[in-house]
């Protein structure tokens, strides 16, 4: 019987597509990057997923991020996310965790249940603390370096982490995973050098925040606030999908 994922079916087969539909991703982060990913596991078939994100919808998500329009500023980035995958597959099981994962909290989680994980976090102390439980409970995991203050998305490569190049945020990921004795990391990431943002306070985030008010981390906290566009997280996060769905289906 056709159905939304019957063009797919044509592709993976049947026998993929039960797997697909078995599997339980949980995505960390579903901002420019994270909404892409889970997007298109939602459109591949994926029958459970787990999010995590504290953040809101800001008006200026909207230039990148797949959840965000004007209908949806302030919303909570994990319920617009749900919305979007019951939208796509009603039959799909939605678990939300309205929090920022990190040192905290990790205890709260136990990463057995799941048969993936996807690392679309921007923060280095999250990143590496969600790679260490996720190591330790034998969980596939792949992880997104730096996507923020670029321009090309043809030069994004999936790679070990220690054959990355280039990228600040995975030289420095290398170094602190060696000292974890962790010793393989599956890492999509771009040789393209970061552009340095255009220096105009007026448009910048960092003095005129206008996240919405129950924003828990806004702009004003950040070191940094990373230039962005639309194409470039985006093919960030299909990247992601794609090694997720391969994974779970064992395609070579």
């Amino acid at each position: 019987m056709l159905n939304e994922f019957s063009r797919t079916q044509l592709l993976l087969g049947k026998d993929a597509m039960q797997s697909l539909q078995n599997a339980k991703v949980a995505i960390f982060g579903v901002g420019g990057v994270g909404g892409f990913t889970v997007e298109a596991l939602a459109r591949s078939g994926v029958g459970s997923f787990a999010l995590f994100d504290d953040d809101r919808i800001c008006l200026t998500n909207i230039n990148r991020q797949i959840i965000a329009t004007r209908k949806t500023v302030g919303k909570k980035k994990v319920e617009a996310m749900a919305e979007r995958i019951l939208d796509i597959n009603p039959k799909a099981q939605v678990e939300l965790h309205e929090v920022f994962y990190g040192a905290e909290n990790a205890d709260q989680f136990d990463f057995t249940g799941y048969d993936y994980l996807v690392d679309a976090i921007d923060t280095i102390s999250s990143k590496l603390i969600l790679i260490e439980r996720a190591k330790a409970a034998n969980v596939p995991i792949i992880s997104c370096m730096g996507a923020g203050n670029k321009l090309d998305p043809t030069r994004f490569e999936v790679s070990d982490i220690y054959k990355t190049s280039v990228c600040p945020l995975a030289r420095v990921m290398r170094n602190e995973l060696r000292k974890r004795g962790i010793d393989s990391l599956k890492v999509v990431y771009s040789k393209e050098p970061a552009l340095t943002p255009i220096d105009d306070d007026a448009n910048s985030c960092k003095h005129n925040c206008i996240c919405p008010p129950d924003t828990k981390r806004k702009c004003t906290i950040r070191r940094q606030v990373p230039g962005s566009i639309s194409f470039v997280p985006s093919v960030a996060g299909l990247i992601l999908a794609g090694e997720v769905v391969k994974d779970l289906i064992q395609l070579k």
